[in-house]
């Protein structure tokens, strides 16, 4: 499954469920201890998986031969380490090792996510929609998300020609990417990191001092403005604090 992963989130009654989608099988993988949480309630999940995981063992019961640990991102510290998951498959064996009152409805959340997901491949537009909801819930306008979406685009367009041109690690790309930072900014994109506002004021007046430049010079050879009505940019701000307060 090496480089078939991505690292996504679900949210069953509020709580977030980890979990990863694994490309080639078509198939989610989720993180057990969140399922536990989740089912239980219980105050110390990650224990009771440990006593689960050894009354299965002691019963015979292949449950735990299953699980893949897979490295996903801590809700404490933001920090990926490796964690016991299960397929879908997996999950609903588990569930009947659990006794609860959510399986059922739990039950049916894990069968809407694998007709979600399948609507999505023989529908794309599903995924899009998708997506314009989510942006549009959040209060931002029509012509961000457009801004958005053509920003999606253009760097599909650079990592496909990477792939065409035999870029096909994931630590190739991020060589590449950061040969982008450090060609404009003089830093990885590890050490680009700014913080506060004054600092990414100085970074926001350094791409502007770059983008005029390269409008100079193009003006300079055309003889002429390139800004017009036409490719004026209109953007709404979003108060995203303000936002958050009136949910």
């Amino acid at each position: 499954m090496k480089n078939k992963l991505e690292t996504i989130s679900k949210i069953f009654e509020g709580q977030e469920i980890r979990s990863v989608w694994d490309k080639e099988r078509e198939e989610y993988y989720f993180s057990v201890v969140d399922v536990i949480k989740v089912l239980t309630d219980s105050p110390n999940p990650r224990k009771y998986w440990s006593v689960l995981k050894t009354r299965l063992k002691n019963e015979g019961s292949e449950l735990t031969t299953f699980c893949s640990q897979l490295k996903l991102k801590s809700l404490k510290d933001g920090k990926k380490y490796l964690t016991d998951t299960l397929d879908t498959k997996g999950i609903l064996r588990l569930i009947e090792s659990v006794p609860s009152p959510k399986a059922e409805p739990f039950k049916i959340w894990l069968a809407s996510l694998g007709s979600e997901r399948i609507d999505e491949v023989f529908n794309p537009s599903k995924g899009i929609d998708k997506m314009l909801d989510y942006y549009l819930m959040r209060g931002y306008s029509l012509e961000w998300i457009e801004q958005r979406i053509k920003a999606i685009i253009n760097r599909k367009k650079l990592t496909s020609t990477w792939k065409e041109n035999g870029i096909i690690e994931d630590y190739e790309y991020g060589i590449l990417t950061n040969e982008i930072y450090k060609e404009w900014s003089g830093m990885t994109a590890k050490e680009y990191k700014p913080v506060g506002l004054n600092e990414n004021k100085k970074i926001a007046k350094m791409g502007g001092s770059a983008a005029k430049a390269a409008r100079d010079n193009i003006e300079k050879n055309l003889k002429k403005s390139i800004i017009s009505s036409d490719n004026k940019l209109k953007y709404k701000y979003i108060n995203e604090d303000k936002l958050i307060e009136n949910k």
